[in-house]
């Protein structure tokens, strides 16, 4: 049966791809786990669709981070080797957001999170999608990452999660979020 736990990081470090160990604080390592735990956010969300789209299109972001994270952990001299997002990704990304835009309604000014549950993990995630993304355009300004479709990518994601919580208001019946300005008395 095999083992869960290896005890190797019990030092503080821990391994990228490959045999290189570094301290668990490394900057690729938080990029990792800044991906990962959006993409368990955006599984919150998929959980909690109501839209079958949603949820089809979610497990395939879910499995684009996976090799995000590849990328990201990957010596450099190999990390073109892990690519898996490029171009191409972006694009259907950008065909997804606009295929939804085409059944919401895009409010005027900033809207307050948690109309419904559905909308509420999607305002998560992208807030989860936006911190990856700093991670990795800080390695990428550092010269760690020479892969800007990673950038862009993360970017695009985090207006479909803007995207996907309008389209679950509209899954649960609510035609205008919650403004986040206070209506004038």
């Amino acid at each position: 049966m095999p083992i869960s736990f290896t005890g190797d990081g019990d030092d503080g470090s821990t391994s990228l791809l490959g045999d290189e160990r570094v301290r668990k604080d490394d900057p690729r390592i938080a990029a990792c786990g800044d991906l990962d735990e959006a993409s368990a956010c955006l599984g919150l969300a998929r959980a909690v669709s109501r839209n079958e789209d949603a949820r089809l299109v979610i497990s395939t972001i879910q499995r684009d981070l996976h090799g995000v994270m590849a990328e990201v952990v990957a010596p450099p001299e190999s990390a073109a080797r892990f690519r898996t997002v490029d171009a191409t990704r972006v694009a259907w990304l950008e065909d997804v957001i606009r295929r939804w835009e085409a059944f919401v309604s895009m409010p005027v000014g900033f809207i307050l999170p948690g109309d419904c549950l559905g909308s509420a993990a999607a305002a998560v995630a992208r807030t989860v999608v936006r911190r990856a993304e700093r991670s990795v355009s800080a390695l990428t300004l550092s010269g760690q990452l020479e892969n800007l479709d990673l950038l862009r990518y993360l970017n695009r994601l985090s207006s479909l999660c803007y995207v996907l919580e309008l389209l679950e208001n509209r899954e649960a019946g609510i035609e205008r979020p919650t403004p986040a300005r206070s209506p004038s008395p």
